[in-house]
């Protein structure tokens, strides 16, 4: 197959990427790493040039040290895809990034109790991103939060959670960006609405939604702080809908959250209170 023929099938959007200027010459150079964030996987030199418009010759510079790193790869008639640096490094994070290492045996203790995948979140940007999962293996659902798959703020309570404890500016800003979105996910159709049911969500210290994301399945999710008390992730556990009751809803409210606390110490060096 001809090189043309592949970039025609590839040809990624035309459309800017909505991000901030960057400053310095560092900050453009990563910044080619936000064209794999999602959409197309493969570019050219000529599809680089044309979305950020660098001269050639920088351009060239950039890509030679992002692929000297190994961060990307070139293929011959195809283009630039992220390197086997990303997988490796994807590897140490799975071994010993501290919020794993405190949630993993947390998690498979709380899907041997009550059957269910159980999901580690973190904030990322303005989404989510599900770093880790325990499933019990008589559990036979599905969770559409796989590892590395960035999710919005606005739906499932994984998400939701998070979002109820972001600073004010934060979500005045994402507000007047999603207004839409936080209307669609019944979170208010206005800002002080939004505010009102996110300060339900924070007195309640868990929230819990029904076939929001995967229908079906309820999700009971709860917050995990840093040691300076900022919203780091949430911890969740998704059940099928059959074995779900109000008592039930309770105790495993209870119990998630008293999960998140445990890894909230941890990050701390603490215990749970």
């Amino acid at each position: 197959m001809s090189a043309k023929k592949v970039r025609s099938q590839r040809k990624p959007s035309s459309r800017k990427i909505p991000v901030a200027v960057p400053k310095s010459s560092l900050e453009r150079m990563i910044g080619l790493l936000d064209l794999f964030d999602g959409g197309a996987h493969c570019w050219t030199v000529e599809q680089m040039h044309e979305r950020f418009g660098y001269t050639r010759s920088t351009l060239y510079r950039y890509l030679k040290v992002l692929s000297d790193a190994e961060l990307l790869t070139s293929l011959p008639e195809a283009g630039y895809v992220l390197g086997p640096r990303i997988v490796e490094m994807d590897y140490e994070i799975r071994r010993h990034d501290p919020l794993i290492v405190a949630s993993a045996p947390v998690m498979a203790e709380l899907v041997s109790e009550i059957p269910g995948i159980a999901l580690l979140c973190r904030r990322y940007r303005d989404k989510v991103l599900c770093v880790h999962q325990a499933a019990n293996p008589e559990v036979v659902i599905q969770s559409t939060y796989e590892r590395g798959k960035p999710l919005p703020l606005f739906s499932g309570a994984a998400s939701r959670i998070i979002l109820a404890y972001l600073p004010p500016h934060h979500l005045q800003r994402l507000y007047e960006k999603h207004t839409r979105e936080f209307a669609a996910g019944k979170l208010g159709a206005t800002l002080s609405e939004v505010r009102a049911t996110l300060k339900d969500m924070r007195q309640r210290g868990w929230h819990s939604t029904a076939g929001q994301v995967t229908p079906g399945i309820t999700g009971v999710a709860a917050p995990i702080f840093d040691g300076a008390k900022n919203i780091l992730g949430s911890l969740s556990l998704s059940i099928p809908d059959r074995n779900i009751d109000p008592s039930r809803l309770s105790m495993i409210s209870d119990r998630v959250s008293f999960c998140a606390r445990i890894i909230s110490q941890a990050m701390t060096g603490g215990r749970p209170r």
